[in-house]
């Protein structure tokens, strides 16, 4: 049975992070949301902290938590790197969500490849910041109508195509492209490869100046005759029909519960100041009283913090289940879902009950709800869009399939 408390093994874990996220990501976040672009020096110190973060959940070995079928379980109830992941990532971005996904090894590519790489490259790639590259000009949510190609000759696989908003594209050391082995063949013939910053025919075009989480670099890529060895083919090489989708989907099963939880970390925030500013206002909101006993003000403040917590409760049932090895893509979309709705309405509705407050610039405090609005957008739309989601969530609970249901 899940605990909902933080495990005490974690206690450190969490209290690094708040650390981290009040001594430098929230002093800086302004700094980096206006310097688009600048790769911020200061999380070159903490890389090797939020690597002891990682390890302290548990053997990720590539840099950030994954969702691994093989190995064996232990008996009992395990709280291993993917709940210790979502714990810290929740405080980070209570901090700054750009800042966050800038910090070096810690992409959703690490995340692919701590889900589904084999021994070899776990060792091979351990250390190594990876993006991960999924959406082309042609395929946004529908990841099953990707276009890029992936041709196996000799040692080698060519892949040709284009690929646009990868979160660290520029930064990172390794690309985790989503390719096609034979697109007659659907979605089973889709695979997972690890491009080599540097690799001729692997050519970064443009970065995108962006709404939100600019501390992130957002870049697009052109893959030209790129030649990639066999060894970087993470999973099984074979085009399983009957499996299908399934080898490279189990990445998601991992870093959409994360952003969930980066979700839950800025929704915090949002509430955090938003409730210091309604005290100050001399605005009363009693937990013993019903809602509509209440001023406005209180009322809705109530119902977002209600939200949050079936938020951040989701999050971290996605997470317990992918530690302790149970098929969580119901839980890991639902969470995924929730949270990102949530942050983008309690970003809003806070930015509106400040007023005027909340909707200048600054430094701290209230001054940062108008970029926590503009951040909490992208946490609703990237790994799997809100309606893709709801509708994976469809799928699962009247047990229909992709072609059954659209």
């Amino acid at each position: 049975m899940m605990n909902l408390e933080t495990p005490r093994k974690f206690a450190g874990l969490v209290q690094q992070a708040q650390q981290v996220a009040t001594e430098i990501f929230r002093p800086n976040s302004r700094k980096y949301d206006r310097a688009e672009h600048r790769y911020p020096k200061e999380l070159d110190v903490l890389a090797a902290l939020l690597d002891g973060m990682t390890a302290a959940g548990g053997n990720s070995g590539a840099g950030a938590a994954g969702v691994r079928r093989d190995a064996v379980m232990e008996a009992g109830n395990r709280n291993g790197s993917n709940l210790s992941t979502v714990l810290g990532a929740m405080e980070l971005c209570w901090g700054d969500v750009g800042l966050l996904l800038s910090m070096p090894r810690q992409g959703l590519g690490n995340s692919a490849i701590a889900s589904v790489a084999n021994e070899e490259q776990l060792a091979r790639f351990k250390g190594r910041w990876a993006a991960m590259a999924i959406t082309e000009p042609g395929c946004g949510s529908d990841s099953a109508a990707i276009r890029a190609t992936a041709v196996l000759d000799g040692d080698d696989y060519v892949l040709n195509g284009e690929k646009i908003y990868v979160t660290a594209g520029e930064r990172a050391e390794l690309v985790v492209v989503w390719a096609t082995l034979d697109k007659s063949k659907g979605r089973a013939a889709i695979k997972s490869f690890v491009v080599e910053k540097g690799t001729p025919g692997f050519e970064l075009v443009r970065l995108e100046h962006k709404l939100g989480i600019r501390a992130s670099d957002t870049a697009a890529f052109l893959l030209k005759d790129c030649r990639v060895p066999k060894a970087n083919l993470l999973g099984d090489p074979e085009i399983n029909v009957e499996k299908g989708f399934a080898g490279v989907m189990q990445t998601f099963d991992n870093t959409r519960p994360l952003v969930a939880a980066m979700a839950v970390g800025l929704t915090r925030a949002c509430l955090e100041e938003t409730r210091k500013l309604l005290t100050k206002a001399g605005v009363t909101v009693d937990y013993l009283k019903s809602t509509h006993t209440q001023t406005a003000a209180a009322s809705e403040f109530l119902r977002m913090q209600a939200d949050y917590e079936a938020a951040r409760l989701l999050t971290l049932q996605a997470a317990w289940m992918a530690d302790n090895r149970k098929p969580n893509s119901l839980q890991a979309s639902m969470a995924k879902a929730k949270a990102g709705r949530v942050a983008t309405e309690v970003a809003l509705k806070c930015v509106e009950l400040a007023g005027s407050l909340g909707y200048v610039e600054g430094e701290s405090g209230f001054g940062l709800l108008e970029k926590w609005a503009r951040d909490a957008k992208i946490l609703d739309i990237f790994e799997g869009t809100q309606q893709i989601q709801l509708l994976i969530v469809a799928r699962r609970l009247l047990g229909k399939t992709s072609a059954e249901l659209k």
